[in-house]
């Protein structure tokens, strides 16, 4: 194939007040808050940040989500998503400040059954993360309007009922630490999003429920669950 017959572009995602911000890789991390740690069997004192990947595809802004294929428990995970103007690679934790475009509240859903099976079987799991509209996001904030700070809350709603509550400082790793130890293993650009962890009370979705995720000061997200 030519190279004048690839058309593909990077998701661009609404910045809130206007604008767009590519999306070049999202980055994810495992058991950030103590609660969920010890909810996944994993002791938080001793642990220490997991990282893992979802394609820049899986992140959108789209109304509703299409229930995926071949699963039968699709978790939501409530999170707060960094996104990067700037990047570096084994950078310390206050060089991360001024390198912060934005933030946004986002779900990171995980087909839980797919997870666990390739668990068991010692196989690698990205396709219980890394499917179709995997990484629904709201509107982003500029980091020069928000920034996360001890009072912010972190809840996630399916059908108005409260599934998931905590405080941004209730996370075992920072943003800026979890940049840090991310940037050791990864030369981090621009266009990066970082999805930070999620509280304790993940759960089932099932299809025609409305999931709400709201983190104080940012635009609230909203999506429904639809049949593929």
């Amino acid at each position: 194939m030519s190279e004048d017959r690839v058309s593909w572009q990077p998701p661009r995602l609404a910045v809130s007040g206007g604008g767009f911000f590519p999306v070049r890789q999202v980055w994810c991390v495992g058991r950030n808050y103590a609660e969920h740690a010890r909810e996944m069997g994993v002791d938080p004192d001793k642990s220490e940040p997991v990282f893992f990947a979802k394609p820049a595809a899986c992140m959108h802004q789209a109304q509703s989500v299409s229930y995926p294929p071949s699963t039968d428990e699709l978790h939501h995970e409530v999170e707060l998503v960094v996104f990067l103007a700037d990047g570096g690679r084994n950078l310390a934790a206050a060089a991360w400040a001024e390198r912060i475009f934005g933030y946004a509240a986002g779900v990171d859903l995980t087909r839980r059954d797919v997870q666990a099976r390739f668990k068991q079987a010692g196989q690698p799991w990205e396709l219980s993360k890394g499917f179709d509209q995997a990484a629904p996001v709201g509107a982003i904030q500029t980091a020069a309007e928000w920034s996360p700070d001890s009072a912010a809350t972190i809840e996630l709603q399916v059908n108005g009922m409260l599934r998931q509550q905590a405080r941004l400082v209730d996370m075992i790793w920072s943003v800026p630490m979890l940049l840090e130890r991310l940037s050791r293993s990864v030369t981090l650009r621009a266009g990066d999003a970082l999805m930070t962890g999620t509280p304790a009370g993940v759960g089932p979705l099932q299809v025609d429920d409305r999931v709400t995720a709201r983190i104080s000061g940012l635009p609230v997200l909203e999506f429904s669950v639809r049949q593929s």
